[in-house]
């Protein structure tokens, strides 16, 4: 009896190994997903791993395309793809985990979790990857052009008096909330339409920096300066009119640093500007804008007057006649220069600025005055050396004809500095050094046309500009012109 229940153990024992390695060799040949496996929306039933990739890189190319409105301020959309943001499936082991199922534990756990996956079904949510950078460069380059801005308080003077314009609270997008706001939403395929995602931008409030009660004390003069253009023609009278009426009504907050180029610019017809005399390599040539230095100079000396701080400033390459040496503020859009100022009082300030019928220009710095009323100022300048020009320079030009002569006068060079001196109660109490400045000299120069036709004409002109006697030169010219006159004149008859 014995025997035969060995026999019968061990029978069975090695039908169940045969069973069971049959049923692996089934398995593994068959290793496809149970019935109730979805991906998203995604039934996945029946599809081996390779098959369950491919539905899902479908899925996600879908997904991809499907539009994606951005809605900014003021209902402003803009309408990109998830592909814009750099969307990528991270999650892809969730295949391996759903073929598990029902594959583990023994074979009553097995079972249990085979029949409750068909009766009650398994969803498994893809999981994303964005590029911040790109989910950045969309919303900087397409959605904070909607932004509404916060704008300050202004004022303007109106027949001697200040008129005030309230401030306005800005709304603009908030772009670190509004990139995990989009990461959020694509994350999600509940967000999803037919139409596409829609998301609302994060907007955060913008506080403007002055406020219309700032301005209400602003009514006392701090500094004022004048300058005459009375020698200047059409077109430098009209860019010194029309760099005032740019500056004209500017308010500049405590702590704002004001840039006179920023303000000014572009140097063009639209803005303006017309072509007149300038400094350039130590000649008075035209170029656009001309004359506009005399307005950052006369500006320059009433912020002097009402004691901001200067933070740029440079000097003319020669002086100029319409203020002291040392009391002009150069501007040169080529050799980036600029003159800028800083509002170091507690108060905001507003700059008037006008020109008059007898070609005056004058600005007007208004504020809060705070300084004490027996104490005055005044601005000095110190001449450390003068340089006389002591030669005279002839300029040969072959584009101009044998005849033409242009002269430009001498400039005196100079090395200077400019002092403010401190008075309380008419008595100097304090000196301090405002700016060094250093002016070229330029010797009479003369531009000499030396073009003719005529080989011998043109050697004695040449000789003439030799001389480096523009006398001299006038009088050579002016005979030499002559006889090319005569010349044609006796051809034509």
């Amino acid at each position: 009896m014995k025997k035969f229940i060995k026999f019968t153990t061990i029978t069975l024992m090695a039908v169940c190994l045969v069973c069971g390695s049959s049923l692996l060799v089934k398995a593994e040949e068959s290793a496809t997903m149970k019935t109730g496996v979805y991906i998203e929306d995604i039934d996945v039933s029946g599809m081996t791993a390779e098959e369950v990739n491919a539905a899902v890189e479908e899925y996600l190319e879908k997904v991809k395309t499907m539009p994606v409105t951005l809605r900014a301020a003021q209902g402003n959309e803009i309408v990109v793809t998830a592909a814009d943001f750099g969307m990528e499936w991270v999650n892809t082991d969730i295949v391996e985990d759903a073929l598990s199922i029902g594959t583990t534990g023994n074979p009553i756990a097995r079972y249990k979790e085979v029949k409750d996956l068909e009766n009650n079904g398994m969803v498994y949510r893809l999981e994303y990857r964005f590029d911040d950078a790109l989910i950045a460069q969309v919303i900087q380059e397409k959605c904070t052009e909607f932004d509404q801005h916060a704008q300050n308080a202004t004022m303007e003077r109106i027949n001697g008096e200040f008129v005030i314009h309230d401030e306005v609270v800005g709304a603009v997008v908030d772009e670190a909330a509004s990139a995990e706001a989009i990461k959020a939403a694509l994350s999600s395929a509940e967000n999803m339409t037919e139409e596409g995602f829609v998301i609302d931008l994060v907007a955060k409030v913008e506080e403007p920096v002055g406020k219309a009660e700032d301005l209400l004390a602003v009514n006392d003069l701090l500094g004022s300066f004048t300058t005459s253009f009375s020698s200047s023609g059409k077109a430098r009278s009209a860019n010194v009119a029309n760099g005032a009426a740019l500056i004209n009504g500017s308010v500049i907050y405590p702590g704002e640093e004001y840039s006179f180029y920023d303000n000014v610019k572009p140097f063009t017809y639209d803005n303006g500007y017309f072509m007149a005399g300038s400094y350039l390599s130590g000649m008075v040539v035209d170029s656009m804008g001309g004359g506009i230095c005399q307005v950052s100079t006369t500006l320059y000396n009433a912020v002097l007057n009402a004691e901001l701080e200067v933070t740029e400033r440079h000097n003319h390459s020669m002086i100029v006649t319409y203020t002291q040496v040392s009391g002009d503020a150069a501007i040169s859009e080529s050799a980036g220069k600029d003159f800028r100022f800083v509002n170091n009082t507690d108060y905001p300030i507003y700059i008037e600025g006008y020109t008059s019928e007898d070609k005056k220009i004058t600005f007007n710095i208004y504020g809060v005055e705070t300084r004490d009323e027996n104490r005055t100022i005044a601005y000095e300048n110190v001449i450390l050396q003068v340089i006389q020009p002591d030669y005279e320079r002839i300029i040969a030009d072959a584009g101009q004809g044998v005849g033409y002569v242009k002269v430009q006068s001498a400039h005196t060079g100079y090395k200077a500095q400019l002092w403010k001196v401190v008075y309380v109660d008419g008595v100097e109490v304090s000196r301090e050094q405002v700016n060094s400045s250093s002016y070229s000299m330029s010797p009479r120069t003369a531009v000499v046309g030396v073009a003719t036709a005529n080989p011998e004409r043109q050697a004695e002109i040449l000789a003439a500009c030799g001389t480096n006697n523009i006398e001299h030169v006038k009088g050579v010219a002016a005979v030499l012109y002559a006889q090319e006159v005569a010349e044609i004149t006796g051809a034509a008859q």
